[in-house]
């Protein structure tokens, strides 16, 4: 068993992390949900095909990008090396950041081509998968800012308490850049 699932009480599975871990396969099920019923609703007939803004690929970089710089923070943390773990910390919430203008961006650009909620259903399915894909990371920027204030506000030193926290954050984080990954594929697979 992964040494992070066991808590202080031996072989029990950490219950924050247990927690996490049903939290996001509920997630999954819901994407799941809204690519099962994209795909059924596509078939249909009715559809509007549109090209997907080049936006999407430059945002996906940037969120790959981000989970790494979010694992150099966290290798940083681990080894005790406080710049990195710092600098790693901010830059991933930056990065983060930056993929929601990027999307937001996409969508103005759809926008302005014509394809709005109410055009047809192709186009209502895209923006409620990404904004309910860009409200999850919201929350996870959210995580970060409180990993940035207990790094920049609290003494640096290295505990098992500490580390389970940062866990938590860098597994959502992790899960949602690869839940990204499979929605922006199927979105570009399914034109």
């Amino acid at each position: 068993m992964d040494a992070s699932l066991k808590n202080n009480y031996g072989n029990k599975i950490n219950p924050q992390l247990f927690g996490l871990w049903i939290a996001m396969g509920s997630i999954i099920m819901m994407f799941g949900a809204f690519t099962s019923a994209y795909i059924v609703r596509q078939a249909a007939g009715n559809w509007l095909e549109f090209r997907l803004p080049d936006l999407f690929i430059f945002s996906t970089v940037i969120i790959l990008i981000s989970s790494i710089t979010l694992q150099v923070s966290y290798n940083a943390f681990k080894q005790k090396k406080e710049l990195l773990y710092k600098l790693g910390l901010l830059i991933s919430f930056l990065l983060g950041l930056t993929f929601l203008i990027l999307q937001y961006k996409a969508w103005t650009e759809l926008f302005g081509i014509g394809v709005d909620m109410k055009v047809n259903p192709s186009s209502s399915f895209l923006y409620v998968i990404t904004a309910v894909h860009a409200l999850h990371i919201i929350g996870g920027i959210a995580a970060l800012m409180v990993a940035i204030t207990h790094a920049f506000t609290l003494p640096f030193f290295y505990s098992k308490q500490r580390k389970m926290r940062f866990q938590l954050v860098l597994h959502y984080w992790h899960f949602v850049d690869l839940l990204w990954v499979y929605l922006f594929l199927f979105l570009l697979l399914t034109r």
